[in-house]
């Protein structure tokens, strides 16, 4: 039965997709929180990206082909000529010297040949489309990235979630939402497992693109991963909050903010007065206001902060009530003078990538001892 339940869901996510990248974009409703064109921001951290240490080995490769690159690009190019076998470490290092788009081009024409002759290499092989993606991110090439992941010749080599949550992070960026709810029905079809990184993607690509369509999508993604046991990546749960309100649907936004385990942050703050203000709870939101103005609040404690577009848009819906609308603009003046006003729109918020988390270096053990002298491992390796 649960079987039945999962495989109708991927059905009606894969019709949903069609539908929304083939039809036409409906018009957001009016209000601060239909703003969805503002940041257009990396929503992937560097630890799934790893951009950076891409770009390290790029500069490693350089330096060891130093005065050479000419020469390795040109035995490339011979042995596409002579039909010679393309080696796992050579396609490396060639993707790893790749600086303009024409250098990528040739890369591209090696890609072929080499899935060609390795396409039916056993499962745990090294996977090349991270390494090319992450090439394609560097260099703004997005559309030669969305061309290799669709051509059916490829199938196979973008065999992992990590190539296409890439692929869909850079189209996000540059604001190619179609493109990337292609990049996810693509995804879908070669049969790539979903996992946390495509979900918040999917999710913030729904939001931008703020569709009846899309908003199926987005709904048949978190019934998916509810069918599955999975756990909904708290960021993608904001996206969905903020996209119901888009779309008007106050319980749906509702429900979906009373998932969220941890609420103590400026976006579900922002969210929760939106909500307010949607469901015509004026008398309470005003009264949130006010208990987040209280100058009582230790100065060690940080304070909420609320966005200035959400609070525009609280000032609008107060317009018909006199009485509350005075008590808005002095909890407003309060809340300004305690810099507890920030000008980040909550798109702003929605789109902005955590921080990277670091793990530190762990200390050496100082017990560790040599298993000839029985001595420290330290004094043994001084004394010799």
């Amino acid at each position: 039965m649960a079987i039945a339940l999962v495989e109708g869901s991927n059905r009606i996510l894969r019709e949903a997709i069609n539908r929304s990248v083939l039809g036409t974009r409906v018009a957001a409703p009016p209000g601060c929180w239909s703003c969805i064109q503002g940041a257009q921001r990396y929503l992937l951290t560097d630890n799934v990206v790893q951009l950076q240490g891409f770009q390290q080995k790029k500069l490693e490769t350089g330096y060891k082909i130093s005065g050479q690159k000419d020469a390795y690009f040109r035995t490339m190019e011979e042995k596409l000529t002579k039909n010679r076998l393309i080696l796992k470490d050579e396609l490396k290092t060639l993707l790893h010297l790749c600086q303009t788009k024409d250098e990528v081009e040739m890369a591209k024409r090696v890609i072929y040949r080499y899935h060609e002759e390795n396409k039916n290499v056993a499962f745990g092989e090294f996977r090349f489309g991270p390494l090319f993606m992450r090439l394609c991110y560097e260099l703004d090439l997005e559309t030669s990235a969305f061309e290799l992941i669709k051509d059916q010749a490829l199938h196979g080599f973008f065999a992992d979630s990590t190539s296409f949550n890439i692929l869909m992070d850079l189209l996000f960026t540059k604001g190619h939402y179609e493109r990337a709810l292609e990049v996810l029905l693509e995804m879908k079809n070669q049969g790539v497992k979903f996992n946390s990184e495509t979900y918040l993607l999917a999710s913030a690509i729904c939001y931008k693109l703020n569709t009846s369509e899309s908003c199926k999508i987005c709904t048949t993604l978190f019934e998916d991963m509810q069918l599955k046991g999975d756990q909904i990546p708290r960021r993608a749960q904001y996206f969905a909050v903020a996209f119901a309100l888009n779309q008007n649907d106050v319980v749906k936004a509702h429900s979906c903010y009373s998932q969220i385990m941890n609420t103590e942050n400026r976006i579900c703050s922002n969210l929760k007065i939106l909500l307010q203000a949607a469901s015509g709870d004026l008398e309470d939101l005003v009264k949130t206001l006010e208990m987040a103005s209280e100058s009582s609040t230790s100065h060690l404690v940080k304070k909420t902060e609320y966005c200035m577009s959400v609070l525009a848009t609280i000032r609008e819906k107060l317009q018909d009530n006199p009485a509350l609308c005075v008590q808005f603009e002095e909890t407003f003046a309060n809340l300004h003078a305690l810099g507890q006003v920030t000008s980040l729109t909550l798109d702003d918020l929605l789109c902005h990538t955590p921080r990277t988390k670091r793990h530190p270096l762990k200390p050496l053990k100082q017990n560790q001892a040599s298993r000839r002298t029985f001595k420290p491992l330290g004094s043994v390796l001084l004394a010799e």
